[in-house]
């Protein structure tokens, strides 16, 4: 028995719901290729890359300290894993465009001179918070990791336990940095306004301390570092948002209401 094919409303919305997963899947083949053509690239540089991650640690060791691996394959995939995290960190420009493309049919197009400018600043906001920690962070903390070390324990740090910290570490700092971009989109859209993210300031400072203190490693060089930032960038997105006018849907919504 042939079924009949769909026909109106219903047959049109079907139709339209298996075009939007046949971009979808479109858009992440793209992407997921750029990923993988970078991480083929990278591959051959994978011990390199490793040893340039841990050179903020290694350099706040005694000289000739070397980390350790406990697993029998983690001396391959640890090098493997923080490859693939470049090569993803790296093409995160593709990516990101991929999804601005499959959302973009459907913005207005304010929404759309809006989203390119967000995408590239949070993109460059998120490697400057990820080299901020690697250059300025690190480098306090691991020196008072050592310095605190018992003079009757050798300070070996294992490979994979390192790269989950860093990792840890590299997103906390990356998605800090991404503050500004959030105050200004709740700012743009509608959803605060600058005088109440004013008002709620002293619970966003307390905020960031408790955020940076459950975060870091538990001494307050770690903390500061964290919590000194996240104040600063959340005081320079309310200065941006102050030059930065409610979308007109939104402001004639709250309006209405």
């Amino acid at each position: 028995m042939v079924m009949p094919k769909l026909s109106g409303p219903a047959g049109e919305e079907g139709d339209s719901f298996i075009s939007h997963l046949v971009e979808l899947r479109s858009r992440l083949v793209k992407a997921s290729a750029a990923v993988v053509l970078l991480f083929v690239c990278l591959a051959p540089f994978a011990s390199h890359i490793y040893d340039l991650m841990a050179l903020p640690m290694l350099s706040a060791l005694p000289e000739g300290t070397k980390m350790i691996a406990t697993g029998v394959i983690t001396p391959f995939l640890v090098p493997v894993k923080v490859t693939l995290l470049v090569a993803f960190v790296l093409a995160l420009p593709v990516v990101l465009y991929q999804m601005w493309a499959f959302v973009a049919p459907g913005l207005y197009a304010h929404e759309k001179k809006l989203a390119l400018p967000i995408i590239s600043s949070s993109f460059l906001l998120f490697l400057v918070g990820v080299a901020f920690c690697y250059f300025f962070v690190f480098g306090t903390v691991f020196r008072v990791i050592n310095e605190f070390a018992p003079k009757s324990v050798v300070v070996a740090p294992d490979i994979d336990s390192y790269f989950g910290f860093v990792m840890t570490m590299f997103i906390a700092f990356g998605v800090t940095f991404e503050v500004p971009i959030v105050v200004v989109v709740l700012v743009r859209f509608g959803v605060v306004s600058v005088a109440t993210l004013r008002s709620i300031r002293p619970y966003v400072i307390v905020a960031s301390f408790v955020v940076a203190a459950i975060i870091t490693p538990p001494d307050p060089g770690s903390m500061l570092l964290l919590a000194v930032p996240l104040v600063i960038l959340y005081e320079a997105g309310l200065l941006v948002a102050r030059f930065v006018r409610v979308g007109e849907r939104r402001a004639e919504s709250v309006a209405t209401t």
